[in-house]
C-alpha cells in the first residue's frame, strides 16, 4: 500500500495505491511513481494484478468528498499491465550492495532458485524476479529495505510461498525478499507457554518445538510443513484449530515489524495485559504485510491436553451437519477443539488423486462427511462423552455412520483426507478457489446454486470449516477456461455479499480479490481504511513533515508499504 500526500491546496488529497505482492518502497521527492492503466483481458495463469483499487464507481462517489482516489484493478481475471517505468531497474551496483549487506552466498540469482521463487504455488502468477535475497536477522532486513526505498527498487517479500490468493511471486521483476533463513526460536517460557521466534520459523517445526514442552501451537493448516509463522501473523491464518483457540488476534502478544523505510518497530511484548495506550500489533495481524515487514512473533501456547479423540462421520445431508454441529456445541462442550465437513465431490477427489488413501466406512458413500476432534484431560472421561454423543446423534439421525480413531495412525489418515483435499485438486487440474464467510444455514446453497451454473463444464466441490462457518468452494476444471471463469465471477462475490458474508475467511485477499473488497466493506469502512491517523502516522514516519505542518508549498510522500504475502 502506498498513501501519498502530493500536491496539497487547500484539502489534503490523499492517493491510495496498493500494490498487492509488492511493490515498491519509495519516500524519496524524485520518485513519485505513477500507475500507467491498460486494461486487457487474458487468460487467467498470466501474471495480473498489481494494484488493489478500482473500487467501482459507489465507492469512488462516496470518497471523493475526501480524497481523490488514483486506481489500477486487478481481480482472479487477469489484466494486462505494463512495468511502471518510475521504478528502477536492478543494477550490479545495486547486487554488490546487497551481497555487501548479506555476503554472497545469501544473494541468489541462479536461475533454478528463481524460477522456483518466481512461481505461486497455485502455478497461477509468475514472474520475473533477477535476485532473491535471503536476510539472517531484522538488521538485515531493515538495510535491505532502507536502500531499496533509496534506490526506488520494488521488492516483494516471500517465505514458504504457499499462499492461495497469489500475493507471494514477482509481478515483474521485482527483487525477492525469503525471510525464511530467520528462523530461529529465540525464548519459551514453560510456565505461561510464551513463546518468542523469528518470522521465518515454519509452523510445523513450532509446533513439534512446542509440544516437547507440553504445549501445542493455536493454529493448525493443511501447508504447516512449509508455510511460516510471520506469513501466519500477516494474513491472520484460521485453520483447524480455530473453533477451540480463536483467531491469532487473540493469541499474538507482541511482534517486531520493518516498515518500507528500514524503520524497525519493536513491539515484541510477552504479556497477557497491556493497558499503556493503542494496542498497535493488532494493526499488524491480518493486514496483510500493507504496514511493514513481521520478523518476530511472541505468541501464546495453550497446554497439550492428553487426551484427543477423532471421530470420522457420515451424515445423509447438509442438515444434518448443521444440526450435529449444534449438538456438538452443547454436548461436547470444552472438549470439542474440530468441526470440520466435505461433500462427496470432495471425497471423491482425494480417493481417486491422492495415493494410498481409503475410505474410513466402506464400501457405502455418503453425500456428506463431518470430522469431530475432542481434546481433554481426561481420556476415559472424554472418550465416553464422545461416545455418548454419537449414540444419542445416530439414534436421532443426524449421523449415518461413524468411526473413531483407536490409534494416532488412523486419526493421521482421518485428517490427511480434510488435509489433502487441496493437494488433490491440483493434481486434477486447473482449479478455481474460494474462501468464505457465510451464515452456516445459507453455506452450502451456494455450492447447489454453482453446480447449477456450470453444469457438466466443471466440478464443484464443497468442504471447510463448518465450526467457524468458513466454506471453501473449489471449481474443478482440466485447465483454465476464460468462459467458465465468467460463469463463477462476480456471481461468487455478488452471492456472498446478499448474505452479508466475508469473500476471504481466512486466506486474504492477495491479488486475487484485491478490487472485490467492497463486496465485504461498505464505502464508509473502505473510507476509514484510507483516513486511519494510525496507518498514515506508520506510512508517514519518514517524512519531513508532520501532519500539522502540510500545507500549500510542500509535497509529502507517504513511505511506500510492502505486501508481505509470506504465508
Amino acid at each position: 500500500m502506498i498513501l501519498t500526500s502530493p500536491h496539497i491546496s487547500g484539502h489534503m488529497t490523499i492517493k491510495w495505491f496498493v500494490y498487492f505482492s509488492v511493490r515498491s518502497i519509495c519516500n524519496s521527492k524524485t520518485c513519485n511513481p505513477k500507475p500507467q492503466i491498460e486494461h486487457q483481458k487474458q487468460n487467467i495463469q498470466t501474471c495480473s494484478r498489481y494494484y488493489l483499487g478500482n473500487l467501482q464507481a459507489s465507492i469512488e462517489t462516496y470518497l471523493e468528498k475526501t480524497c481523490k482516489i488514483h486506481y489500477r484493478s486487478f481481480g482472479s481475471t487477469a489484466t494486462k499491465i505494463q512495468r511502471n517505468p518510475s521504478y528502477s531497474a536492478l543494477t550490479s551496483d545495486d547486487i554488490n550492495h546487497f551481497k555487501e549487506i548479506l555476503g554472497e552466498k545469501n544473494v541468489i540469482q541462479d536461475e533454478d532458485r528463481l524460477l522456483t521463487a518466481n512461481v505461486d504455488w497455485m502455478r497461477k502468477y509468475k514472474g520475473s524476479s533477477r535476485l532473491l535475497l535471503q536476510p539472517r536477522s531484522t538488521e538485515e532486513v531493515s538495510q535491505i529495505l532502507k536502500y531499496c526505498n533509496s534506490r526506488c527498487l520494488a521488492v516483494v517479500p516471500q517465505g514458504g510461498n504457499t499462499g492461495l490468493v497469489g500475493g507471494s511471486v514477482p509481478v515483474f521483476d521485482e527483487v525477492i525478499i525469503n525471510i525464511g533463513s530467520m528462523n530461529n526460536i529465540i525464548s519459551f517460557d514453560k510456565v505461561s507457554g510464551i513463546l518468542v521466534c523469528e518470522a521465518g520459523c515454519i509452523l510445523e517445526n513450532l509446533d513439534s518445538f512446542v509440544v516437547n514442552q507440553g504445549f501445542i501451537m493455536p493454529l493448525d493448516l493443511g501447508a504447516k510443513g512449509s508455510c511460516q509463522i510471520g506469513g501466519n501473523v500477516s494474513t491472520n491464518a484460521g485453520g483447524l484449530r480455530f473453533v477451540r483457540y480463536g483467531s491469532l488476534h487473540g493469541n499474538i502478544l507482541g511482534l517486531e515489524a520493518v516498515l518500507a523505510n528500514g524503520t524497525v518497530l519493536d513491539m515484541l511484548a510477552t504479556l497477557r495485559k497491556d493497558n499503556t495506550g493503542y494496542d498497535l500489533k493488532q494493526l499488524f495481524i491480518g493486514s496483510e504485510g500493507s504496514l511493514g515487514i513481521v520478523t518476530k512473533v511472541s505468541i501464546l501456547t495453550p497446554p497439550k491436553l492428553s487426551s484427543v479423540n477423532i471421530a470420522f462421520l457420515a451424515c445423509k445431508d447438509y442438515s444434518s451437519c448443521q444440526k450435529l454441529l449444534l449438538e456438538a456445541k452443547r454436548k461436547l462442550g470444552e472438549v470439542l477443539s474440530a468441526f470440520e465437513f466435505l461433500d462427496n465431490q470432495s471425497m471423491d477427489m482425494v480417493l481417486t488423486h491422492l495415493e494410498g488413501v481409503r475410505n474410513p466406512l466402506p464400501p457405502s458413500t455418503y453425500d456428506f462427511y463431518v470430522l469431530i476432534e475432542t481434546m481433554g484431560s481426561d481420556e476415559s472421561y472424554d472418550r465416553e462423552k464422545l461416545e455418548a454423543f454419537l449414540l444419542r446423534s445416530m439414534e436421532g439421525g443426524l449421523i449415518s455412520d461413524g468411526v473413531v480413531a483407536q490409534d494416532i495412525n488412523q486419526a493421521s489418515s482421518f485428517w490427511h483426507i480434510r488435509e489433502g483435499i487441496a493437494e488433490a485438486l491440483m493434481k486434477a487440474g486447473a482449479v478455481y478457489k474460494y474462501d468464505l464467510s457465510l451464515p452456516v444455514e445459507k453455506m452450502y446453497n451456494l455450492v447447489e446454486e454453482m453446480r447449477l451454473r456450470l453444469g457438466q463444464s466443471a466440478k464443484v466441490l464443497g468442504y471447510g470449516h463448518l465450526g467457524d462457518a468458513n466454506l471453501h468452494l473449489n471449481i474443478s476444471t482440466p485447465q483454465y477456461d476464460d468462459t467458465v471463469l465468467a460463469q463463477i465471477e462476480p456471481f461468487v462475490y455478488e452471492w456472498t455479499s446478499k448474505q452479508r458474508g466475508s469473500i476471504s475467511a481466512e486466506h486474504g485477499l492477495g491479488l486475487m480479490k484485491a478490487n472485490e473488497i467492497h463486496y465485504s466493506k461498505s464505502p464508509e469502512t473502505v473510507n476509514a481504511f484510507l483516513t486511519n491517523p494510525f496507518v498514515i502516522l506508520l506510512l508517514g514516519l519518514a517524512n519531513d513533515h508532520s501532519m500539522g505542518e502540510l500545507g500549500n508549498d510542500h509535497e509529502d510522500i507517504f513511505t511506500a508499504a510492502l505486501i508481505i504475502k509470506i504465508h
